[in-house]
């Protein structure tokens, strides 16, 4: 890094502000500075306020009940169930349709629906089970 140094200036006063030193100081304590500093730290003093009533309350908590947490991961592999299902048969139906019209190459996006829809069926929700523990 580099420090550059202020010139020396012989014979000269340092230089300092124009204004003289006590109205420099009944500045500083006027009542503007006041209301400016109190509008600045509100905030913060609510914050930290709130963060430490927030703490005594996580503190004064015992144990945490994960209950509602294997509850929510068991909605989700419900819904990874029915909805790779519901994939899988959407799918297979557009597929279905594309090929009895006798338009092979457009049945073929269908079919990897149906294979993206089996995928979320069984990877998906034997993915989450295996998170919470819960078997098919």
């Amino acid at each position: 890094m580099i420090r550059f140094r202020r010139p020396l200036r012989f014979g000269k006063i340092p230089i300092r502000l124009p204004i003289p030193r006590r109205l420099r100081l009944g500045k500083r304590l006027s009542k503007e500075t006041f209301f400016r500093t109190a509008h600045v730290m509100a905030p913060i003093l609510t914050a930290m306020v709130l963060m430490g009533t927030s703490s005594a309350i996580a503190h004064a908590q015992g144990t945490m009940d994960f209950s509602g947490a294997q509850t929510l991961m068991g909605t989700f592999k419900t819904f990874a169930m029915y909805a790779g299902a519901v994939i899988c048969l959407g799918g297979l139906i557009f597929a279905g349709i594309r090929m009895m019209t006798g338009r092979f190459q457009d049945a073929i996006p269908g079919l990897f629906g149906a294979l993206f829809g089996a995928g979320v069926l069984g990877w998906g929700a034997g993915w989450i089970g295996s998170l919470t523990g819960q078997s098919m």
